[in-house]
């Protein structure tokens, strides 16, 4: 899952090959309460790796046939944001999922490993998660660092299988999307980098009271936003954005507001016609049903939830695509005056 970055390796009959040198090896397991194949399920679905697990930013999954696919992945590690390639192998009769990073993230020079499901007596599954890796140069810093934010991310990421197998039957009813757009007069870039220059907004967008803003890696931006809500009051959210120009933004929310788990978000831009672009935006939310109650009051239900965050969460968006919308087709009515004048000058 999100484990941490590594280079490529060679792969021998299906299997991958591990680097010998200066390898270093952990191992982690859980025991579930829940079915084998359920938990396998959820370890094979790259896709839903960002709603379900901490760590995880965003997958973008490629197939290769035969059981194979390649992850290109986005996860925080040791309060950092990393972003890496992986192939995996997949083998669902024997419930493994061996996996081998391909393009990797500096201290780390190379990194696999296996996870392992596993049907134990009495109902329970054992999931292990191995992994062996290999720090640039073996640099003794390297080794400490991969091997803390290794442990942790693991322990994480099973600590969160475990709680979403046995909890499996409620996550359908606690998941819901969403989406809003207008179509605006311009160009999927003109869009685009509005939505991209979050530095800004609190500049651009009333309901932003304030942002820390940070771009290390081009195209991934962290962010610590304040929103002023309609009764005045205010809650800082923290997230992670990655980028992909000029079609859409992707971000992760790593400290959601407390109605929700999970909140992921898109902006996507669509070229409809000649000068005209429909821009999207969509969440997947993950309702707390536990902080329904304390949230919105005795009596509050999923369904009252789901509401409020319709509302909240939609309504910021939609206020956003709004002032997008007004940015944009301001400026292409500047600059649409603008060529008329020049071409009166010179019929003049």
């Amino acid at each position: 899952m999100a484990a941490l970055p590594a280079s490529p390796t060679s792969s021998t009959e299906g299997r991958f090959a591990v680097p010998p040198k200066g390898r270093h090896t952990t191992s982690h397991e859980v025991d579930i309460k829940a079915p084998a194949e359920l938990v396998y399920r959820i370890v094979a679905d790259a896709a839903g790796w960002p709603q379900r697990f901490v760590p995880t930013v965003h997958v973008e999954r490629t197939g290769l046939g035969a059981g194979a696919e390649r992850l290109e992945i986005w996860a925080t590690g040791n309060g950092e944001v990393k972003h890496w390639t992986s192939r995996r192998e997949l083998d669902p009769a024997a419930r493994r999922v061996e996996f081998r990073q391909e393009v990797s993230s500096p201290p780390v020079a190379a990194m696999g490993g296996t996870w392992i499901v596993s049907q134990e007596p009495n109902g329970v599954t054992r999931l292990v998660l191995e992994h062996d890796f290999e720090a640039v140069d073996d640099d003794p810093q390297g080794v400490e660092w991969i091997t803390k934010a290794t442990d942790r991310n693991s322990t994480t990421e099973l600590g969160n299988i475990k709680a979403l197998a046995e909890g499996w039957d409620r996550l359908a009813d606690l998941t819901f999307s969403f989406e809003d757009s207008v179509v605006v007069d311009g160009t999927p870039e003109e869009v685009y980098d509005f939505l991209y220059r979050a530095d800004l907004w609190p500049e651009r967008l009333p309901h932003v009271a304030s942002m820390k803003f940070a771009e290390g890696e081009p195209g991934v931006q962290e962010m610590a936003m304040e929103t002023r809500t309609k009764d005045g009051s205010t809650h800082t959210t923290e997230s992670v954005r990655v980028c992909f120009p000029t079609g859409r933004i992707v971000y992760k929310q790593l400290v959601p507001p407390s109605l929700m788990t999970a909140h992921l978000g898109e902006w996507t831009f669509t070229a409809e016609g000649e000068g005209r672009v429909r821009a999207t935006s969509r969440h997947t939310v993950t309702v707390k049903e536990d902080a329904i109650t304390t949230v919105l009051g005795e009596g509050a239900t999923v369904e009252t939830a789901k509401e409020f965050i319709r509302k909240a969460a939609g309504g910021n968006s939609v206020a956003t695509l709004n002032l997008a919308k007004e940015f944009v087709e301001a400026r292409t009515g500047e600059a649409r005056t603008s060529e008329a004048r020049t071409g009166e000058a010179r019929n003049g």
